[in-house]
């Protein structure tokens, strides 16, 4: 596959594609980012990589994050975590109470919001300092040892995260949230504020193209098993709720944030992250996905 050719090809059509939909606003830093910012890297399982625009500018990973914890939650965890945690799409909005109060406070999956909480819980059960611990985890399979939380970010989310606080305390009063809920929030909030740029993303996502092994050193970090599931998990649940519509014109597993990034991967072929904050409704990037979408065209391959 002539990769250089089609990303020089994707180069020139994204300059054509129209130019829809708005940055976060919810959380006040997401909304001064500048709206024009577009950035694509790929990154092969056999070590060659390709990118353009603002690929090499870190932005905040948000919900991308859930994935990282995720997988340590079920390396460490096991099976167990899916007692408190379920692997359905939502169909519903990423922060929605209703569909909580309906499930018992059992969250549909871990990449909406209250799922993730539930994951962030766990980790705070088994890990001795899990906002170090997770940094060195994303700094290891990313091979980079620049990667940042961003404070400013958190502390606005921190600020302004009166939904998730509710979640919290809802899941608490149930039973399914075992530790301090505070404490919990903040490492959910830190987690979604880390700063990485499209080529970490990539590099970082390579594990989950890979079998669970590093591409450099093909070290084992993950069981095969558990990165299919995880996999799986991303192809039907990783874009809120327009899943499907992305597994429909992407073909791709893949995970998104409402900082405007995206990761999606072709198992034992490449792994990609595009960035473009400008977010359609239903808060996934709305270049990103045209981006994608035109990528696997021009490759013409998907997992299906």
């Amino acid at each position: 596959m002539n990769y250089q050719s089609i990303i020089e090809k994707l180069e020139q059509k994204i300059n054509t594609f129209p130019k829809t939909g708005k940055v976060a606003d919810y959380i006040p830093e997401l909304k001064k980012v500048n709206p024009e910012k577009f950035g694509l890297h790929l990154s092969c399982i056999d070590g060659t990589d390709f990118s353009f625009g603002d690929s090499e500018e870190a932005f905040s990973i948000q919900s991308i994050s859930k994935v990282y914890t995720l997988a340590l939650a079920k390396e460490i965890i096991g099976d167990d975590l899916w007692k408190r945690v379920g692997v359905e799409p939502s169909g519903n909005p990423y922060n929605s109470l209703t569909q909580l109060e309906n499930e018992n406070g059992i969250p549909r999956n871990p990449f909406i919001n209250a799922g993730s909480i539930v994951v962030a819980d766990c980790l705070l059960s088994v890990l001795e300092n899990p906002k170090a611990d997770l940094l060195k985890f994303v700094r290891k399979i990313s091979n980079d040892q620049r990667i940042e939380y961003d404070q400013s970010v958190a502390e606005s989310e921190i600020a302004t995260g009166s939904r998730n606080i509710a979640l919290i305390y809802y899941m608490k009063s149930l039973g399914n949230i075992h530790n301090n809920p505070e404490e919990v929030l903040d490492f959910y909030f830190y987690q979604c504020a880390l700063s990485m740029t499209c080529r970490q993303l990539a590099t970082s996502f390579k594990i989950f193209t890979n079998d669970g092994k590093l591409a450099d050193t093909d070290e084992q970090v993950f069981d095969k098993q558990s990165v299919k599931r995880i996999n799986s998990i991303m192809q039907t649940c990783g874009f809120y709720d327009e899943a499907g519509e992305f597994s429909y014109r992407v073909g791709l597993p893949g995970k998104s944030g409402v900082g405007g990034g995206i990761v999606a991967l072709h198992p034992r072929h490449y792994s990609v992250a595009v960035w473009s904050p400008r977010l359609n409704e239903k808060g996934n990037s709305s270049l990103g996905m045209k981006a994608l979408e035109e990528l696997t065209s021009l490759t013409g391959l998907s997992i299906f």
